[in-house]
């Protein structure tokens, strides 16, 4: 199986994540597999898939520079998420849950969170280690469990999930 079909299309919803648009994620990620036939192989061998989402990673950030919707990425940035809970059944966890919607509200949570969380965040619940994905985004592994940590914290303290977790609904 060769490097692009083991990677691209994980590498298109990553970098979707990122602009918010699919063609553009696909120029991102064409981009960044222009730029690994520049490489040589020996000098990537084993670590393709984490070089393969720096580029990916730092292309998104240059698309979003340029079309002027980069958001703060510095820890500074407000952590907590926003969302009034409401009242109606549609909030309800158990009518979230049967409906099969929980993923998706969850889903759009994790798009709230400032890019500098969701980012590793995201790579950690697809299986990356704390180390891969300090290569990618660039940062020490530390970092990495700090801001993966409190990602994870923000979310169990919006609301929408405390309510499910005092009724005892389970993602």
């Amino acid at each position: 199986m060769s490097t692009l079909d083991q990677h691209e299309s994980e590498l298109v919803r990553y970098a979707q994540r990122f602009v918010g648009d699919l063609h553009a994620a696909r120029d991102v990620v064409q981009h960044a597999f222009l730029r690994l036939c520049d490489q040589d192989p020996k000098e990537l061998r084993g670590r393709e898939a984490a070089w393969l989402y720096r580029v990916c990673r730092n292309r998104a950030l240059d698309w979003l520079r340029q079309s002027g919707r980069l958001q703060s990425f510095d820890e500074s940035d407000e952590l907590q998420l926003t969302g009034e809970q409401s009242s109606s059944p549609e909030s309800d966890p158990a009518v979230l849950a049967e409906r099969g919607e929980l993923s998706d509200v969850l889903r759009s949570l994790v798009d709230r969170l400032p890019l500098l969380y969701r980012e590793p965040l995201q790579l950690w619940s697809q299986g990356w280690s704390y180390r891969e994905i300090a290569e990618v985004v660039e940062r020490t592994e530390g970092n990495v469990r700090v801001l993966v940590h409190r990602a994870v914290k923000a979310l169990r303290e919006h609301p929408q999930v405390s309510s499910w977790q005092a009724a005892g609904v389970r993602g």
